[in-house]
């Protein structure tokens, strides 16, 4: 049996969120290549029904969880990010409104799905999604670990997916939280 599309989606996200131990109030990060998806090369062939189907398992996971969801643009849009206003309410946002062509068509479904849409020049997310490999690192906090998913297949783009825990400070003698890890 073939997975749909939103069911191949929905066991990626799931799979990071639980392997990263997201939590209620996390943010999680997604670049995707709709274009990939559907076996074409990045940025030649953007399909806004496979995008739609994206972004509802994504918003569909995050939304149940409590965990906040942002979308990053492509280059075009110099990789800007569409979240709701509540996850970086103090952020400033820029004046943008991405188009399946300029944006990227997971972008612009996300901006006209969410409640409260802004986009924002960067964030800082817990834990990230790259569907496709668009390269969603610049949008991670430091410092980034990878994870490897079993569902690391979206279509026909590989999927790759990190998490993000606190940097190391105080050398040798220090004694680190391993909750934080």
């Amino acid at each position: 049996m073939i997975k749909s599309i939103y069911e191949q989606t929905s066991e990626a996200i799931n799979e990071l969120c639980e392997k990263a131990k997201l939590k209620e109030g996390n943010t999680v990060i997604v670049g995707c290549s709709t274009s990939e998806v559907v076996g074409s090369v990045i940025g030649t062939d953007s399909n806004y029904e496979v995008a739609g189907e994206i972004f509802r398992a994504l918003y569909d996971y995050t939304q149940s969880k409590g965990i906040h969801l942002a979308i990053q643009c492509c280059e075009h849009l110099n990789r800007a990010v569409i979240t709701e206003r509540k996850t970086a309410p103090f952020s400033e946002a820029v004046n943008v409104v991405p188009q399946p062509k300029a944006g990227g068509s997971l972008a612009t479904h996300a901006y006209h799905g969410f409640k409260e849409p802004v986009a924002l020049e960067e964030i800082k997310a817990d834990a990230g999604l790259d569907i496709g490999l668009t390269l969603i690192g610049m949008h991670l906090k430091k410092v980034a670990v990878p994870l490897r998913l079993k569902n690391n297949k979206i279509g026909e783009a590989i999927v790759v997916a990190a998490r993000t825990r606190p940097k190391f400070i105080g050398g040798e003698r220090a004694i680190y939280n391993s909750e934080l890890l």
